[in-house]
């Protein structure tokens, strides 16, 4: 079983198969994340993030609480997620590829 913090359980241990941490400082964490079709995560928990796909894909984001998210983008779309635990799975039948910015401090939406 995965180490929980504070928040839940970190997506670096109890989905290493698809978040691979790139960098990390005091303000960020950065993964790269692959999904192949038919992947999932376990439950896991984000603060404030920002996915930056890199590959045509969709992706299923399935939060503890609320309504299953059917992810859809386009290479170069970035998609903002509220801090949260969700688990995740590639029902699509192609790979999916996405840079994750995690921001560790409270960050302000600017503008609308």
């Amino acid at each position: 079983m995965a180490r929980v913090t504070a928040k839940g359980p970190d997506p670096a241990k109890v989905a290493s198969h698809v978040y691979k941490k790139i960098f990390e400082n005091k303000l960020i964490r950065v993964f790269d994340v692959r999904f192949k079709p038919g992947d999932k995560t376990e439950v896991h928990w984000h603060p404030n993030h920002l996915a930056y796909v890199l590959e045509d894909s969709s992706i299923e984001i399935r939060p503890l609480k609320g309504e299953v998210m059917k992810v859809s983008a386009k290479a170069g779309d970035t998609v903002w997620l509220d801090a949260g635990h969700h688990s995740a799975v590639n029902n699509g039948k192609k790979d999916m590829h996405a840079l994750i910015v995690e921001f560790k401090g409270s960050v302000k939406k600017i503008g609308k």
